[in-house]
């Protein structure tokens, strides 16, 4: 058993394609299936089940697919290990960040991180939550920046900072003509939200006390961009609820239509998301202080109901 045949099995479980996985692998195809073959022959069991199109692992390729992962990554850390004793920062690291998350985070840090790292090439990917955790589970992420809690088993969670929710009123609305507004004011029949598979979908669910959404509109639309919800406001008689990192870069006009809340307001808690192996510690932890140097101070003290998702 050989790390290279590890990592081609592990290659053949995410494309589930002889062909992809051996593209992935930059190796021919025969080589990739004859070291699979040797690797089932060694171990006098078969990891894949070729009977499938497109194939799926075997009950106990499963398992070995799971250690191998592991053990691959183990293989990594020890490479990290040697970098971070050298004080020697570089390589590839890969970020999943959600939507409502990406178009504005990413603009406050991304540039002074690729100035102070210039040896770190950040690949971000722009996923829902789901995907983040499929992703970091599967060793094709190394971390995920999203709203937690989560609390998914082998999954570490590390907060970075707290995001305050305010409502965002059309002009026409029956709240516009309050400087603030309460839980209490929010009724699920005149808000907007985004798509399922949305984590502020969920938060704003739970904030109106509401688990399904309403059929009350005239138009029932599903969008996967804030924007798009803002303009709806803008032009309808609805309200939304904006994450505060979305409202940085709105107008003089459209700020008139943000209502904080009063009391308690509800956020969100911003983190980093890792796989629990100790893997790229060194990076991670650069990036995480580029964030909190980078994102507006008044995030630093924020207190608040964090609100589930």
């Amino acid at each position: 058993m050989t790390l290279q045949q590890y990592q081609y099995i592990l290659a053949l479980d995410s494309e589930r394609n002889f062909v992809r996985a051996a593209e992935k692998c930059f190796v021919t195809q025969p080589s990739l299936t004859m070291q699979v073959q040797k690797l089932e022959d060694e171990l006098g069991v078969k990891i894949f089940d070729r009977s499938k199109k497109p194939l799926i692992p075997t009950p106990i390729g499963e398992k070995i697919i799971a250690q191998a992962r592991v053990a691959v990554m183990e293989s990594n850390r020890i490479k990290e290990l040697i970098k971070e004793s050298q004080n020697e920062l570089s390589g590839e690291l890969r970020v999943g960040i959600i939507p409502t998350l990406a178009p504005y985070l990413l603009p406050l840090f991304v540039a002074k991180f690729e100035s102070d790292y210039p040896n770190i090439r950040l690949l971000v990917r722009e996923l829902q939550t789901e995907r983040i955790i499929e992703n970091l589970r599967k060793d094709e992420l190394d971390l995920g920046l999203l709203v937690t809690p989560l609390e998914e088993s082998g999954i570490k969670e590390l907060p970075l900072f707290l995001e305050p929710m305010l409502g965002y009123v059309g002009t026409e609305h029956r709240l516009f003509k309050k400087e603030s507004i309460s839980l209490d004011d929010l009724d699920l029949q005149d808000t907007w939200l985004l798509s399922e598979g949305h984590c502020l979908r969920a938060q704003v669910l739970n904030i109106c006390n509401a688990h399904r959404e309403d059929d009350s509109h005239s138009l029932v639309f599903e969008s996967g961009s804030l924007e798009t919800l803002e303009r709806l406001v803008e032009s309808h008689k609805g309200m939304t609820i904006l994450p505060y990192l979305a409202t940085l870069n709105l107008s003089d006009a459209q700020k008139m239509l943000l209502k904080p809340f009063t009391s308690e307001p509800p956020v969100r808690e911003v983190s980093i998301v890792k796989n629990r192996v100790e893997v790229k510690t060194a990076m991670i932890q650069a990036l995480a202080d580029t964030i909190l140097a980078s994102i507006p101070e008044e995030l630093m003290n924020i207190s608040g109901k964090v609100v589930p998702i």
